[in-house]
């Protein structure tokens, strides 16, 4: 790795369920590793076609929330034309358009910037597929 760019793949396990999971304290383990007190970025990525990436706080409902807010947007009885897998499955294609699959946050000597009650989230409504990675990248 360079002083300048690290990164790292976490494997996330979300269950046979609809999920935002709470990634915040990975991304500060990965940080205290790799930034050493440096300001940076920190990119979360993930690569799948039906999970996202949310700032939001989490534990107060607000994750239930959103959930319930894609449910009244995106509803499984919809007829998706994208067919495949459980019934509903299309919308989990859809999710990234309006939970984006990145985002990039700063990072103020070695340690992540977020809000009072911010989190970095992984919100997944795919239950055919339980297993996810998701990329942490600094860029100092």
């Amino acid at each position: 790795m360079s002083d300048r760019f690290d990164t790292c793949i976490l494997d996330i396990t979300t269950g046979g369920s609809e999920t935002v999971a709470d990634l915040t304290r990975d991304c500060e383990t990965y940080l205290g590793d790799v930034a050493r007190g440096r300001d940076g970025l920190l990119n979360v990525f993930v690569p799948h076609a039906t999970a996202g990436i949310a700032i939001l706080e989490t534990g107060a409902g607000s994750d239930d929330d959103l959930l319930s807010a894609l449910h009244e947007l995106l509803p499984a009885d919809h007829p998706w034309r994208h067919r495949h897998g459980t019934p509903g499955h299309g919308r989990d294609h859809v999710l990234p358009a309006l939970v984006a699959p990145h985002a990039t946050l700063p990072v103020v000597n070695g340690r992540l910037e977020l809000g009072t009650w911010q989190s970095v989230c992984l919100v997944d409504t795919n239950v055919d597929n339980p297993d996810r990675q998701v990329r942490l990248s600094f860029l100092s």
